[in-house]
């Protein structure tokens, strides 16, 4: 046992018992670390450095300096080697230092490697397992190495932080200013005028069951289910996202409504050919042509997207949620209808059995599943690989769910990701 090990330790037993037993359960697991040396000394961990190896101090001082100074209440995910934690308790105005380990493991080799007593033992520090929470807190800073490095337990609090640290680059695809939406804004405005608000079917389901249907790979062995529950006289109401209604005619099921909201779908996606008996609800800039040649009844709706500022005041029409995905007003609207049972189909949110999407080539909807360099935790424990901006739909569809206790939600497909909020289908898991 280390000198550096010891005072740490009898810092961290005395403050956190709990979390220090904890780490003496992680602290045999086997990490690859390795000394690099530069100007000055840093650590590597599957050759991730945790910090500079050439000034660590002047690091810590820059990553420091991304939060104001005069912050009260810091939230610092990683410890790195200990660099940053001192930084920011160098600010006088800083009253409370809440450090969150991203990987248990980690915590435990630098523990024994470097003395840490002298910011453990400051009485504004407090320390957690970062896996412990449901939700990230803010103003936070986020070490990127220890991101990269984050453990299973850790993983959907960090998919959370990387979400949130690319919420402005993501939103610029909105940006209001953007002509070429504008364009296509403008050119809905007549279908957008004669259509219904979506607010007209609001509570038009109370009571009754839903299935919600996306696109994920594991949707193609519930199509047969599917099929049969659609001809019972009585079933729970379906409703499909846009590029899910296709698998599912081909199946011979038709929902009783659509969603759509993504300016890229084109009749190709969402064909209007025996549209008669499926409601469409969507946003405006959606393919004119698509919208003109539906069969089916068409109601109209709004995001929270500034792009529907000034129509709005025109032509309000209810909103319904989007988080980037457009599971996620399928989802909103299914609620909106007064319905107290969702069961998901296809949210996978990855790449289980190494496909993209049910009912369409591997690329077809997006990037191939060669760029799948992502990862998510699947209903069995186990890492599927996933895109970045899967993860982002799944916090969204997360925090949706924890927004609406009085709504049961049930998965039906532990191959995909795990959805915290939901609970398995055994009728169909």
């Amino acid at each position: 046992m280390s000198e550096f090990f010891q005072a740490n330790a009898e810092v961290l037993q005395a403050r956190w018992p709990a979390l220090f037993e904890r780490l003496q359960q992680q602290a045999g697991e086997p990490l690859e670390a390795e000394l690099v040396e530069g100007l000055g000394s840093t650590l590597s961990i599957s050759g991730i450095q945790l910090t500079s190896r050439h000034d660590r101090v002047a690091e810590a001082r820059l990553q420091a300096a991304s939060l104001a100074e005069d912050n009260e209440v810091v939230n610092l995910y990683g410890v790195g080697l200990g660099d940053l934690p001192r930084v920011l308790l160098e600010r006088p105005a800083l009253q409370r230092l809440r450090v969150f380990l991203l990987n248990g493991a980690l915590f435990a080799l630098v523990v024994q490697l470097l003395d840490h007593s002298d910011w453990l033992l400051d009485p504004r520090v407090e320390l957690a397992f970062a896996g412990d929470s449901s939700e990230i807190q803010l103003p936070f800073f986020a070490l990127p190495s220890e991101l990269v490095l984050a453990d299973d337990f850790s993983a959907k609090i960090r998919d959370r932080l990387i979400s949130e640290s690319h919420l402005a680059y993501n939103n610029r695809r909105f940006d209001v200013a953007d002509a070429r939406l504008q364009g296509l804004l403008e050119a809905s405005l007549p279908l957008l005028q004669q259509d219904p608000d979506v607010a007209s079917l609001f509570g038009s389901a109370q009571g009754r069951d839903c299935y919600v249907i996306a696109t994920g790979p594991s949707l193609a062995r519930h199509l047969p289910a599917l099929a049969a529950i659609r001809g019972r006289a009585e079933r729970p109401l379906l409703i499909c996202v846009d590029t899910a209604y296709l698998p599912l005619q081909r199946a011979g099921i038709q929902p009783d409504i659509v969603v759509s909201v993504d300016h890229a779908i084109r009749i190709s996606h969402l064909p209007p050919q025996g549209s008669q008996g499926t409601a469409l609800v969507y946003m405006p800039m959606l393919d004119v042509e698509l919208l003109g040649q539906w069969q089916g009844p068409r109601y109209s709706a709004y995001s929270a997207s500034a792009l529907y500022a000034q129509v709005r005041q025109q032509i309000p029409r209810a909103e319904l949620f989007v988080g980037g995905s457009v599971l996620h007003p399928a989802v909103d609207l299914a609620v909106q209808l007064g319905v107290k049972r969702i069961t998901l189909f296809g949210a996978d949110f990855a790449f289980p059995g190494g496909r993209t999407h049910t009912g369409w080539e591997d690329g077809a909807l997006g990037p191939s599943i060669t760029h799948a360099s992502h990862w998510v935790l699947d209903g069995h424990g186990q890492r599927v690989r996933t895109q970045l901006n899967f993860r982002g739909y799944l916090i969204e569809l997360e925090r949706f769910i924890a927004r609406h206790p009085e709504v049961r939600f049930f998965n039906t497909s532990r191959d995909g990701a795990l959805i915290a909020g939901t609970e398995f289908d055994a009728e169909f898991c």
